[in-house]
Protein backbone atom coordinates (compact mmCIF):
# COMPACT_ATOMS: atom_id res chain seq x y z
CA UNK A 1 0.00 0.00 0.00
CA UNK A 2 3.03 2.18 0.03
CA UNK A 3 2.71 2.94 -3.64
CA UNK A 4 -0.99 5.14 -2.95
CA UNK A 5 0.02 6.57 0.88
CA UNK A 6 2.46 8.95 1.32
CA UNK A 7 2.92 8.75 5.44
CA UNK A 8 4.97 11.84 6.79
CA UNK A 9 5.52 12.90 9.95
CA UNK A 10 5.16 16.97 10.31
CA UNK A 11 7.12 17.20 13.93
CA UNK A 12 5.92 14.03 15.42
CA UNK A 13 2.51 13.66 13.82
CA UNK A 14 1.20 10.83 11.33
CA UNK A 15 -0.76 12.55 8.28
CA UNK A 16 -3.83 9.90 7.46
CA UNK A 17 -4.79 9.25 3.50
CA UNK A 18 -6.98 11.31 1.95
CA UNK A 19 -8.49 11.84 -1.22
CA UNK A 20 -5.11 13.20 -3.21
CA UNK A 21 -4.11 9.31 -2.65
CA UNK A 22 -6.81 8.07 -4.67
CA UNK A 23 -5.21 10.58 -7.50
CA UNK A 24 -2.35 7.83 -9.33
CA UNK A 25 -0.24 9.77 -11.77
CA UNK A 26 0.22 8.33 -14.97
CA UNK A 27 1.78 5.29 -15.44
CA UNK A 28 4.19 6.98 -18.36
CA UNK A 29 4.11 10.10 -19.17
CA UNK A 30 3.98 9.68 -22.97
CA UNK A 31 0.50 8.60 -22.09
CA UNK A 32 -1.28 10.44 -19.67
CA UNK A 33 -4.70 8.86 -19.63
CA UNK A 34 -2.78 5.72 -18.61
CA UNK A 35 -3.17 5.51 -14.64
CA UNK A 36 -3.18 2.40 -12.65
CA UNK A 37 -6.90 2.62 -11.97
CA UNK A 38 -7.47 2.31 -16.19
CA UNK A 39 -4.91 -0.34 -16.23
CA UNK A 40 -6.61 -2.42 -13.44
CA UNK A 41 -9.93 -2.54 -15.61
CA UNK A 42 -8.35 -3.77 -18.42
CA UNK A 43 -6.83 -6.42 -16.42
CA UNK A 44 -10.27 -6.91 -15.39
CA UNK A 45 -11.79 -7.61 -18.76
CA UNK A 46 -8.54 -10.05 -19.85
CA UNK A 47 -9.18 -11.80 -16.34
CA UNK A 48 -12.78 -12.35 -16.94
CA UNK A 49 -12.60 -13.12 -20.23
CA UNK A 50 -9.38 -16.21 -19.85
CA UNK A 51 -11.55 -17.46 -16.77
CA UNK A 52 -14.78 -18.10 -18.43
CA UNK A 53 -13.24 -19.51 -21.39
CA UNK A 54 -11.23 -21.79 -20.26
CA UNK A 55 -14.06 -22.91 -17.30
CA UNK A 56 -16.19 -23.58 -20.92
CA UNK A 57 -13.47 -25.06 -22.85
CA UNK A 58 -14.11 -28.50 -22.19
CA UNK A 59 -17.55 -28.63 -20.45
CA UNK A 60 -18.78 -31.86 -19.48
CA UNK A 61 -21.66 -33.55 -17.73
CA UNK A 62 -19.64 -34.20 -14.60
CA UNK A 63 -17.94 -30.69 -14.16
CA UNK A 64 -14.61 -29.82 -13.40
CA UNK A 65 -13.88 -26.87 -10.33
CA UNK A 66 -13.28 -24.35 -12.70
CA UNK A 67 -16.17 -25.48 -14.99
CA UNK A 68 -18.24 -25.77 -12.29
CA UNK A 69 -16.93 -22.15 -10.45
CA UNK A 70 -17.87 -20.43 -13.70
CA UNK A 71 -21.09 -22.08 -14.12
CA UNK A 72 -22.48 -21.26 -10.27
CA UNK A 73 -21.26 -17.67 -11.34
CA UNK A 74 -23.67 -17.94 -14.13
CA UNK A 75 -26.56 -19.63 -12.92
CA UNK A 76 -26.51 -17.44 -9.68
CA UNK A 77 -26.95 -14.04 -12.05
CA UNK A 78 -29.09 -16.11 -14.47
CA UNK A 79 -31.67 -17.65 -11.67
CA UNK A 80 -31.14 -15.09 -8.89
CA UNK A 81 -30.55 -11.60 -10.48
CA UNK A 82 -32.31 -11.66 -14.09
CA UNK A 83 -35.29 -14.58 -13.76
CA UNK A 84 -36.26 -13.84 -10.25
CA UNK A 85 -36.49 -10.13 -10.68
CA UNK A 86 -37.25 -9.68 -14.34
CA UNK A 87 -39.49 -12.64 -15.08
CA UNK A 88 -40.25 -14.17 -18.73
CA UNK A 89 -38.11 -11.83 -20.76
CA UNK A 90 -35.49 -12.44 -18.50
CA UNK A 91 -33.02 -14.29 -20.83
CA UNK A 92 -32.20 -11.71 -23.22
CA UNK A 93 -30.49 -9.46 -20.23
CA UNK A 94 -28.58 -12.16 -18.61
CA UNK A 95 -25.57 -11.49 -21.01
CA UNK A 96 -25.73 -7.96 -20.05
CA UNK A 97 -26.27 -8.62 -16.41
CA UNK A 98 -23.71 -11.51 -16.02
CA UNK A 99 -21.05 -8.90 -17.54
CA UNK A 100 -21.81 -5.88 -15.00
CA UNK A 101 -21.72 -8.28 -12.07
CA UNK A 102 -18.47 -9.76 -12.98
CA UNK A 103 -16.90 -6.67 -13.83
CA UNK A 104 -18.14 -4.69 -11.10
CA UNK A 105 -17.15 -7.77 -8.73
CA UNK A 106 -13.64 -8.13 -9.84
CA UNK A 107 -12.66 -4.88 -10.31
CA UNK A 108 -13.98 -3.98 -6.44
CA UNK A 109 -12.18 -7.38 -5.50
CA UNK A 110 -8.99 -5.45 -6.75
CA UNK A 111 -8.88 -3.44 -3.83
CA UNK A 112 -7.35 -6.44 -1.29
CA UNK A 113 -5.49 -8.41 -3.95
CA UNK A 114 -1.93 -7.85 -2.80
CA UNK A 115 0.12 -5.89 -5.22
CA UNK A 116 -2.67 -4.28 -6.39
CA UNK A 117 -4.47 -3.08 -3.96
CA UNK A 118 -7.00 -0.41 -5.74
CA UNK A 119 -10.41 -0.62 -6.14
CA UNK A 120 -10.94 0.70 -9.61
CA UNK A 121 -14.79 1.44 -8.54
CA UNK A 122 -13.32 4.03 -5.75
CA UNK A 123 -12.66 6.51 -8.72
CA UNK A 124 -16.51 8.03 -9.49
CA UNK A 125 -15.99 7.90 -13.43
CA UNK A 126 -16.00 4.27 -13.63
CA UNK A 127 -19.52 4.00 -12.11
CA UNK A 128 -20.94 7.09 -13.83
CA UNK A 129 -20.01 5.29 -16.88
CA UNK A 130 -21.82 2.12 -15.76
CA UNK A 131 -24.73 3.78 -14.56
CA UNK A 132 -24.99 5.25 -17.89
CA UNK A 133 -25.14 2.18 -19.31
CA UNK A 134 -27.29 0.64 -17.69
CA UNK A 135 -30.18 3.78 -17.63
CA UNK A 136 -29.86 3.49 -21.46
CA UNK A 137 -30.76 -0.05 -21.46
CA UNK A 138 -33.78 0.48 -19.17
CA UNK A 139 -35.20 3.44 -21.18
CA UNK A 140 -34.22 1.55 -24.25
CA UNK A 141 -36.59 -1.18 -22.79
CA UNK A 142 -39.44 0.81 -22.07
CA UNK A 143 -39.22 2.91 -24.68
CA UNK A 144 -39.29 -0.14 -26.93
CA UNK A 145 -42.15 -1.94 -24.98
CA UNK A 146 -44.46 1.14 -24.52
CA UNK A 147 -43.54 3.14 -27.56
CA UNK A 148 -42.07 6.71 -26.09
CA UNK A 149 -44.94 8.48 -26.02
CA UNK A 150 -46.79 6.19 -23.38
CA UNK A 151 -43.40 5.89 -21.77
CA UNK A 152 -42.57 9.39 -21.53
CA UNK A 153 -46.24 10.08 -20.46
CA UNK A 154 -46.44 7.69 -17.58
CA UNK A 155 -43.36 8.47 -16.20
CA UNK A 156 -44.43 12.19 -16.06
CA UNK A 157 -48.29 11.46 -15.17
CA UNK A 158 -48.26 8.19 -12.90
CA UNK A 159 -52.08 6.99 -13.28
CA UNK A 160 -54.34 6.93 -10.86
CA UNK A 161 -53.45 10.74 -9.44
CA UNK A 162 -55.88 13.39 -8.94
CA UNK A 163 -54.80 15.85 -11.50
CA UNK A 164 -53.16 18.89 -8.91
CA UNK A 165 -51.18 16.57 -7.58
CA UNK A 166 -49.08 16.61 -11.24
CA UNK A 167 -47.87 19.75 -10.04
CA UNK A 168 -45.88 18.45 -7.16
CA UNK A 169 -45.41 14.84 -8.32
CA UNK A 170 -44.50 15.41 -12.52
CA UNK A 171 -40.78 17.22 -11.83
CA UNK A 172 -40.28 14.88 -8.96
CA UNK A 173 -41.09 11.62 -10.98
CA UNK A 174 -38.95 13.32 -14.07
CA UNK A 175 -35.86 14.07 -11.62
CA UNK A 176 -36.23 10.30 -10.08
CA UNK A 177 -36.00 8.68 -13.53
CA UNK A 178 -33.71 10.60 -15.63
CA UNK A 179 -31.19 12.00 -12.83
CA UNK A 180 -31.78 10.91 -8.82
CA UNK A 181 -31.47 6.55 -10.05
CA UNK A 182 -28.80 6.96 -11.92
CA UNK A 183 -27.00 9.65 -9.60
CA UNK A 184 -27.78 7.22 -6.37
CA UNK A 185 -26.91 3.57 -8.29
CA UNK A 186 -23.63 4.97 -9.56
CA UNK A 187 -22.75 7.30 -6.06
CA UNK A 188 -23.39 4.06 -3.62
CA UNK A 189 -20.97 1.82 -5.61
CA UNK A 190 -18.15 4.39 -5.42
CA UNK A 191 -18.77 6.12 -1.85
CA UNK A 192 -18.68 2.11 -0.73
CA UNK A 193 -15.17 1.32 -2.49
CA UNK A 194 -13.61 4.62 -1.59
CA UNK A 195 -14.61 4.93 2.01
CA UNK A 196 -13.55 1.35 2.72
CA UNK A 197 -10.11 1.44 1.13
CA UNK A 198 -9.89 4.62 2.76
CA UNK A 199 -10.11 2.64 6.22
CA UNK A 200 -8.08 0.00 4.95
CA UNK A 201 -4.73 2.29 4.10
CA UNK A 202 -5.31 4.53 7.81
CA UNK A 203 -5.32 1.33 9.91
CA UNK A 204 -2.57 -0.51 7.72
CA UNK A 205 -0.82 2.61 7.36
CA UNK A 206 -1.09 3.90 10.77
CA UNK A 207 -0.06 0.53 12.68
CA UNK A 208 2.95 0.98 9.94
CA UNK A 209 3.37 4.62 11.35
CA UNK A 210 3.45 3.46 15.23
CA UNK A 211 5.53 0.34 14.35
CA UNK A 212 8.43 2.75 13.67
CA UNK A 213 7.54 4.90 15.67
CA UNK A 214 10.34 6.04 18.56
CA UNK A 215 7.62 5.81 21.28
CA UNK A 216 7.29 2.32 23.01
CA UNK A 217 3.76 2.93 23.52
CA UNK A 218 3.12 3.86 20.33
CA UNK A 219 4.68 0.15 19.25
CA UNK A 220 2.91 -1.71 21.91
CA UNK A 221 -0.55 -0.19 19.79
CA UNK A 222 0.73 -1.19 16.38
CA UNK A 223 -0.28 -4.48 16.48
CA UNK A 224 -4.38 -2.99 17.35
CA UNK A 225 -4.11 -1.42 14.25
CA UNK A 226 -2.42 -3.94 11.93
CA UNK A 227 -5.31 -6.52 13.46
CA UNK A 228 -8.43 -3.82 12.70
CA UNK A 229 -6.52 -3.61 9.49
CA UNK A 230 -6.96 -7.25 8.60
CA UNK A 231 -10.16 -7.89 10.17
CA UNK A 232 -11.31 -4.73 7.96
CA UNK A 233 -10.18 -6.81 4.81
CA UNK A 234 -12.60 -9.87 5.58
CA UNK A 235 -15.75 -7.08 5.88
CA UNK A 236 -14.51 -4.92 2.95
CA UNK A 237 -14.59 -8.41 0.97
CA UNK A 238 -18.37 -9.08 2.04
CA UNK A 239 -19.02 -5.20 0.83
CA UNK A 240 -17.35 -5.35 -2.49
CA UNK A 241 -18.63 -8.83 -3.40
CA UNK A 242 -22.28 -7.11 -1.75
CA UNK A 243 -22.38 -3.90 -3.69
CA UNK A 244 -21.68 -5.98 -6.91
CA UNK A 245 -24.85 -7.82 -6.33
CA UNK A 246 -26.44 -4.78 -4.95
CA UNK A 247 -25.78 -2.64 -8.41
CA UNK A 248 -27.34 -5.56 -10.50
CA UNK A 249 -29.85 -6.32 -8.44
CA UNK A 250 -31.61 -2.71 -9.19
CA UNK A 251 -30.02 -2.68 -12.75
CA UNK A 252 -32.50 -5.55 -13.02
CA UNK A 253 -35.14 -3.91 -10.96
CA UNK A 254 -35.29 -0.87 -13.40
CA UNK A 255 -35.15 -3.37 -16.93
CA UNK A 256 -38.36 -5.48 -14.75
CA UNK A 257 -39.80 -1.80 -14.14
CA UNK A 258 -39.79 -0.87 -17.82
CA UNK A 259 -41.04 -3.70 -18.48
CA UNK A 260 -44.14 -3.34 -16.58
CA UNK A 261 -47.52 -2.73 -17.60
CA UNK A 262 -47.42 0.29 -15.77
CA UNK A 263 -44.33 1.41 -14.54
Amino acid sequence: MRAFVKLHAEGDGFVPPSTNDFNLPPITESIAWLTKPVLLVFLSVILISVFFILSSRKAAVVPSKLQFAGESIYGFVRNDLARDVIGHEFMRFVPYLFTLFTFVLTNNIFGIVPFLQFPAMSHVAFPYVLAIFSFGVFHYVGIQKHGIIKYLKEIAFMPGVPKPVYILLTPIEIATFFLVRPLTLSLRLFANMFAGHLLLLVFIMGGDYMMHDSHLIMKLFSPFSFAFGIALTFFEFMVQCLQAYIFTLLTALYIAGALADEH
